[in-house]
């Protein structure tokens, strides 16, 4: 078994810059989502930076839980925010390379995806609110029909690159000519396809009843707790979309390690995100919601895209 090379200091302050850029930019993308709703809805709707506000007035605000819960519901919030900020360090968005490698494998990013989705739901049936338990078995019935189509998507990267290093996917995927160029489309639209169900998007989701869907969960967070998750649900689209980004569309980074080509990168990146977010928004909006239990007609189609890109893998084409 091969032993993981201890980042570098350079490396540990790039991993770190990049996932406190994350954090920091993540409610600027929930407000970016909220703008193109309300413009295509031809209403005034909340400014860019609202949810800039409402973090800062939750933060100030006293945390207030039910005195049944236990260390569960009490940590959450923080085992939400550390598992994507440690997907976020080891993501190659600036560099060919992973920052922080000792995060850099795909499977351990998918298992702490999992973490995640298990702590977000298991604090809704933690609380003892029927609505936030009625949630959480929402989410765990979302997770069991979307994360086989992004394991199955990105697995078929791993296997044609030979590595399940996501730098060495990332490379691969920008320097060499692709085995099975087949198997590589059909992986990177059931992948776009299990993004868009991680970003929260209709009709999986709906911001009028957000707390009847992916977050019920939270009916009885408030204050800080409560801007803490915010924050992780906003990270955790970021974190999605440049996982995306990290497996299939690999251009424009930086290939050495110096100033100049790390703002180019990072120029690159930005718009790579408003481009993704804005049509996000564009095919959200385009969509009406329907039924929850009706989810399966749906995600059963981007399987079915998934085991074609194995399929075509296996077959070379």
């Amino acid at each position: 078994m091969p032993i993981l090379e201890m980042p570098s200091w350079g490396m540990l302050t790039l991993a770190l810059f990049q996932a406190v850029a994350m954090l920091a930019l993540a409610p600027l993308a929930t407000g970016f989502n909220r703008v193109i709703r309300a413009k295509m809805h031809s209403r005034q709707g909340p400014g860019l930076l609202q949810d800039y506000r409402d973090i800062a007035k939750l933060l100030r605000r006293q945390a207030v839980m039910p005195q049944s819960v236990t260390l569960v519901s009490l940590a959450m919030p923080w085992v939400l925010l550390v598992t994507l900020l440690l997907i976020a360090m080891a993501l190659p968005t600036l560099t060919q390379q992973s920052p922080f490698p000792i995060a850099g494998d795909l499977i351990t990013d998918i298992y702490l995806f999992a973490v995640f989705r298990f702590f977000f739901s298991l604090a809704g049936l933690d609380n003892g609110s029927l609505f936030a338990g009625v949630g959480a078995s929402r989410e765990l019935t979302l997770g069991i029909l979307v994360e086989p189509i992004l394991v199955l998507s990105c697995f078929v990267m791993a296997m044609m690159a030979g590595s399940f290093d996501l730098g060495n996917i990332s490379t691969y995927m920008a320097e060499h000519t692709l085995t099975a160029p087949l198997a590589a489309l059909l992986a990177a639209l059931a992948c776009a396809f299990a993004v868009f169900v991680e970003m929260g998007k209709l009709p999986f989701d709906c911001a009028e009843a957000e707390q009847e869907l992916q977050e019920g969960p939270l009916t009885e967070y408030s204050g800080s707790s409560l801007a803490l998750i915010k924050l992780s649900l906003g990270l955790k689209q970021l974190v999605v979309v440049q996982l995306f980004f990290a497996l299939f569309l690999p251009f424009g980074r930086a290939v050495q390690w110096h100033v100049g080509s790390l703002i180019g990168a990072a120029a690159v990146l930005l718009l790579k995100l408003v481009v993704a977010f804005l049509l996000a928004g564009l095919i959200e909006n385009a969509m009406a919601r329907t039924r929850f239990v009706k989810t399966h007609l749906l995600t059963r189609y981007g399987l079915g895209i998934a085991v074609l890109a194995l399929v075509a893998y296996l077959a070379r084409i």
